[in-house]
């Protein structure tokens, strides 16, 4: 082999290990490529993960921040609704006592009227026509008896009783709670039954019976007091007492 072929043989050697040589270089600058490629793909999702944790984190912690006053207000509510209830109790109660609320119960009915019709079994009787006649005083009597026998509630003519009520007298007419009525006089009383019977010896009601006033008393297991219709004034003078 003459010296021309050996530098072509050589020359031909030396492209083939620098065509190697290049294709080497290529293919790891492609994988360099790659991998940083894919490592800054990585980095970009994790900072977006990052981010969304964060994001997350306050939303969670607003989450909470609205919990707590959701319920601390709903505690509020519920001792507003408890507290509520209590006045509304307590109202009611007071309605009751004060007589502007209708009420029903056990007690007593007593039934008063003049007595109209002198008979000869009433001989007896001193005949003085206001003995027969039924009084302001003949009721006021029966309601004070009632009230100390323990009367919850009392009614005269679907009139309430209550610690305004006057009862007067003008000729043959009774007034009560500024409204007139006649005989006869129905007093309604809420309360034990067997306590309210006030037909007992030495009674109001014995009294009037003996001075020929027509009387009916009778037990009932619903007696119904309607509440008081008037107006409630307020008071002038009174003030609480700090």
């Amino acid at each position: 082999m003459n010296n021309k072929k050996k530098i072509a043989v050589a020359i031909g050697i030396m492209c083939m290990l620098l065509t190697s040589a290049i294709l080497i270089q290529l293919t790891t600058i492609k994988e360099a490529t790659k991998v940083v490629g894919t490592t800054y793909a990585a980095q970009q999702l994790k900072d977006e993960v990052l981010r969304w944790k964060d994001s997350y984190e306050n939303l969670y912690e607003e989450l909470e921040k609205a919990r707590i006053d959701l319920e601390l207000t709903r505690q509020e509510a519920t001792t507003e609704n408890e507290r509520g209830k209590e006045l509304e109790e307590e109202l009611s109660k007071a309605n009751k006592l004060l007589g502007l609320t209708e009420v029903t119960g056990t007690g007593v009915i007593i039934t008063l009227s003049d007595n109209n019709e002198i008979t000869t079994k009433d001989s007896e009787l001193e005949l003085n026509p206001s003995n027969l006649i039924v009084h302001d005083g003949d009721i006021r009597g029966i309601v004070n008896e009632l009230n100390n026998a323990g009367a919850e509630a009392i009614s005269i003519n679907g009139q309430r009783v209550v610690g305004t009520t006057a009862i007067t007298c003008s000729g043959t007419v009774i007034t009560i709670n500024g409204v007139k009525l006649n005989s006869p006089f129905e007093i309604k009383a809420i309360g034990s039954p067997e306590n309210l019977f006030i037909a007992r010896p030495g009674g109001y009601i014995e009294y009037i019976q003996n001075r020929g006033v027509n009387v009916d008393i009778k037990k009932s297991n619903e007696v119904v007091v309607p509440k008081y219709s008037g107006t409630m004034t307020t008071p002038k003078y009174m003030k609480t007492v700090k």
